[in-house]
């Protein structure tokens, strides 16, 4: 079953892995081209403020957020299963991904608010 739509094929889920990761990565590669010439409060303070900057974050958020969520999807579909634990591993499975999905949620509302300023 694939996560992010029910009538697709795990492809979709392989590629936006493999978009993700190159969003974090532009995004890490961006933030040091940044921060490694001037270290001061000041610089980063400017850089992060601007405008396309908060988006720039904010898609590496989301980025971020969907490429944790398949992999933890990924693994716990493989490993927590009943064939591995029995008749808990369904439920234990079930409970995992709730917990996973709360929290990518805090961590979403948690860095919007970080990212915008809105705290």
């Amino acid at each position: 079953m694939n996560v992010t739509v029910f009538n697709r094929s795990g492809i979709s889920d392989w590629i936006l892995q493999r978009a993700s990761s190159v969003i974090m990565l532009a995004y890490s590669l961006t933030v040091a081209s940044a921060v490694i010439p001037d270290t001061s409060y000041e610089a980063w303070s400017v850089f992060m403020t601007q405008t396309w900057m908060r988006g720039f974050s904010t898609l590496a958020l989301l980025a971020m957020i969907a490429h944790s969520w398949i992999g933890v999807w990924a693994v716990l579909t493989d490993y927590v299963t009943v064939r591995m634990l029995g008749s808990l591993g369904e439920r234990l499975r079930l409970f995992l991904l709730v917990l996973m999905g709360i929290l990518l949620l805090v961590y979403l509302l948690w860095g919007v608010f970080i990212i915008w300023g809105f705290i």
